[in-house]
């Protein structure tokens, strides 16, 4: 953006933020309430110490995932209830569960002015907090039913170790979007990273989830770094961390923001929304610190549908609009969540239209997608992220449960060259459908609800005036975005029936079918030498390898994800433009209306909004990205579906070789873990090992040495003490001639 661009989108932000009357929210008194979520703390804590006893009596049963199913679906009819009641829909409520943090010093009364710092367990409950937690806990609950079949392999104490820690992931998630302080939101912030850690690890006997899981670790421990030095920067500069003391405190400089006056807020507090913004980009995998989420992929598939892709991988997106009044302050801030989201978007599409695994194309589409929701933040559309958010959510999972369904039914296969036809096989019917719904609402299909999420995200990019490019690049990435999601489609679940199974056919499965592999078939095979498949039922011998089709837990969870995916887009007709999720964002600290009419004479633009080749990009931006859409879905109709004969090859292949370098960088996902490997990982590895030689041969070699010195004098004298009284009197003979010697030499 240049200086020009970003003088005028502060003049658009400083008019937005007139117009919105953002700071009176701000500054108005919560009242007491919504005492019904202090039961998802509660019920999911429940869930975990459980989990832990069925673990410590040897429990092998489902009893582990029954109990977390109720006690989650508890969870979501306890917020349910709280919405349905109106508590923090139109203004917040404070739900106080017990004194935390209450420390104070220094004299306080009349002639002193004592400090102190409190954060209290207590949710701030407001319509932002609620549209999270629904789909949170809805999803959690459905998720939880499909692990119920998905880790059934691994009955037994493992068992009761997963849905311990996904418990724990809940009540982690709930502090860290109920809280209604920072110190409390930070709590819930390391405890879902912990979680992570423990779910991407589960199978801690394969090195590559170990590995996976220490990554996600560390790199997200780069962005909770500035997450917490936001939080100490957020209690120096408004002595508190309480959402209603610090938001109330930023209205002042709101109020400079409004004439646009950003010179006039102190360079801390536009620090502050920097340092969150880190914190944000880790936990949700935006440039420079995505590369943890597609090697995540190593969890079991339930773990990567609810915390990869539908809530923790949220956290930096809710950070951002939870703490909106605080990025309203600074000039800079919002601009660089745009641009950030807006590369790590494209960025990512580049690379999961070259990857060959289903799931980690997923993945890859995860952070493209959560690329989306920052760019909305950061164009002014916070109801369009918020929005994305939600549908994003429900297609999401449902995209990484039907590739779990595959994986567990055809024993770890995820290569979408080693599979199709998928459709066609006895079993595979709602999966298959699914997967058809997921990918449509991915690719923004006209009338899904992740069509309209999308088209608010881009029409406001057109918008809001200096962010036309942004604009521009989330279009392209709509059309590749739309490429790799069909060429997953059509390359497994239609074409020719053609499977072969994945390596845990003989070993041990890590994602949850062991013993349905080997009671199926026991050879590799994809079909006989006269082209018949495995699947249509001409198995020449006992040879050819059965897929196991999932079973009724896993397709329900699939119909009903299916299925709200589907009427989400309802949402979007509901009220005012925007739909109901624009309503639960006005009413949240997140709220932003649209510019005002007369925004031209403000900004100096020339014009009330930016246009989209001279039309209103609100207009026809349905239409532009439905067209983007069509030919990204046709391009891959062609490449991967019309005239492809065999699983293994397809129009594509041609164009790879003419690539060249390109494809194969994308291949490699840019080199990215490479080069950081080679700037970062290498050179420490590197420090460590000559600060370890520092260590042992300095540090450790004085303090050897004053060892050493005692103990060598220690040795030198030991024989006089040999406890004889001849050689004492030797002794004292001796010296008594030296010190004689000494006398006579000094006299003379």
């Amino acid at each position: 953006m240049t200086a020009t661009e970003l003088s005028t989108f502060t003049l658009t932000l400083a008019s937005l933020v007139q117009e919105s009357g953002h700071a009176a929210p701000a500054h108005s008194e919560p009242a007491a309430g919504g005492m019904a979520t202090l039961l998802v703390p509660v019920f999911t804590l429940l869930g975990t110490v459980l989990c832990g006893l069925f673990a410590a009596f040897k429990v092998k049963s489902k009893l582990p995932a029954w109990t977390t199913v109720l006690l989650l679906a508890a969870s979501f009819a306890a917020i349910v209830y709280t919405y349905a009641t109106g508590q923090g829909t139109t203004s917040p409520v404070i739900a106080h569960g017990f004194d935390w943090i209450s420390i104070t010093w220094g004299e306080f009364g009349s002639a002193g002015h004592g400090h102190g710092i409190a954060a209290n367990f207590s949710f701030y409950v407001d319509a932002l907090t609620l549209l999270w937690m629904l789909f949170v806990t809805g999803l959690g609950t459905l998720i939880a039913l499909y692990a119920s079949e998905y880790m059934s392999h691994d009955v037994g104490a493992g068992y009761c170790r997963f849905f311990a820690a996904f418990n724990l992931f809940v009540f982690s998630m709930s502090c860290l979007v109920m809280a209604d302080n920072f110190l409390l939101l930070y709590l819930g912030w390391e405890g879902v990273g912990l979680c992570s850690y423990l779910l991407i690890g589960y199978f801690y006997k394969k090195p590559s989830a170990v590995a996976a899981a220490k990554k996600a670790f560390i790199v997200n421990r780069i962005g909770d770094l500035g997450l917490a030095l936001g939080v100490f920067l957020i209690y120096v500069q408004f002595g508190s961390v309480e959402y209603k003391a610090v938001f109330a405190e930023a209205g002042r400089y709101i109020d400079a923001a409004r004439a646009g006056h950003f010179d006039q807020i102190p360079w801390q507090v536009q620090l502050i929304p920097l340092l969150l913004m880190v914190g944000a980009f880790g936990k949700s995998a935006q440039l420079p610190l995505y590369v943890w989420l597609p090697d995540a992929m190593e969890g079991p598939t339930p773990v990567s549908a609810l915390i990869h892709a539908a809530t923790m991988v949220t956290a930096g997106v809710y950070l951002v609009a939870r703490s909106y009044p605080l990025f309203l302050c600074s000039e800079t801030a919002l601009p660089v969540v745009a641009w950030v989201g807006t590369l790590t978007a494209l960025l990512a599409a580049t690379i999961g239209m070259a990857q060959f695994d289903i799931k980690r194309i997923m993945a890859y589409s995860t952070v493209s997608q959560l690329g989306y929701m920052f760019a909305g933040l950061g164009v002014l559309t916070s109801t369009g992220a918020a929005f994305h958010v939600l549908t994003h959510a429900f297609f999401k999972a449902l995209l990484f449960l039907c590739c779990g369904a595959v994986m567990h039914g055809f024993a770890g296969q995820l290569d979408l060259r080693k599979l199709s036809g998928v459709w066609k096989i006895p079993g595979w019917k709602v999966v298959s459908v699914g997967m058809l719904i997921g990918c449509a609402n991915l690719s923004g299909f006209p009338l899904t609800p992740g069509f309209f999420s999308k088209d608010m995200i881009l029409a406001e990019a057109f918008v809001t005036p200096g962010m036309a490019a942004i604009g521009w690049l989330l279009l392209l990435t709509a059309g590749l975005t739309a490429y790799y999601t069909f060429r997953v489609f059509f390359r497994v679940f239609v074409g020719p029936v053609e499977y072969e199974p994945g390596d845990e056919l003989h070993a041990h499965d890590d994602h949850g079918h062991d013993g349905h592999a080997e009671a199926h078939g026991t050879v590799h095979g994809h079909g006989d030498s006269h082209g018949h498949s495995a699947a249509t039922g001409n198995h020449g011998h006992a040879g050819h390898f059965h897929p196991h089709a999932p079973g009724w837990a896993i397709n329900t969870v699939l119909a009903i994800l299916a299925t709200l995916s589907i009427v989400a887009a309802g949402l979007y007709f509901m009220g005012d433009h925007g739909g109901w999720a624009a309503n639960m964002v006005h009413h949240s600290t997140a709220a932003l209306p649209p510019a005002p009419a007369d925004h031209a004479a403000e900004s100096g633009a020339g014009h009330a909004h930016g246009s989209f080749l001279g039309m209103d990009p609100h207009a026809v931006m349905y239409y532009v990205s439905a067209v983007v859409g069509f030919i990204g879905i046709g391009v891959a109709f062609w490449l991967h579906f019309a005239g492809r004969t065999t699983a293994a090859t397809s129009r594509a292949d041609a164009l790879v070789p003419k690539l060249g370098a390109v494809a194969r960088a994308a291949q490699h996902k840019w080199y990215v873990d490479e080069i950081y490997d080679f700037l970062l990982v290498k050179p420490l590895w590197v420090l460590s090992h000559i600060f370890h030689l520092i260590d042992a041969l300095l540090v450790d070699g004085l303090v050897d040495f004053a060892g050493w010195v005692p103990r060598t004098v220690g040795k030198v004298i030991r024989p006089a003490q040999s406890g004889l009284l001849h050689g004492y009197a030797i002794g004292m003979a001796g010296g008594l001639a030296v010190l004689l010697l000494i006398v006579l030499l000094a006299v003379t």
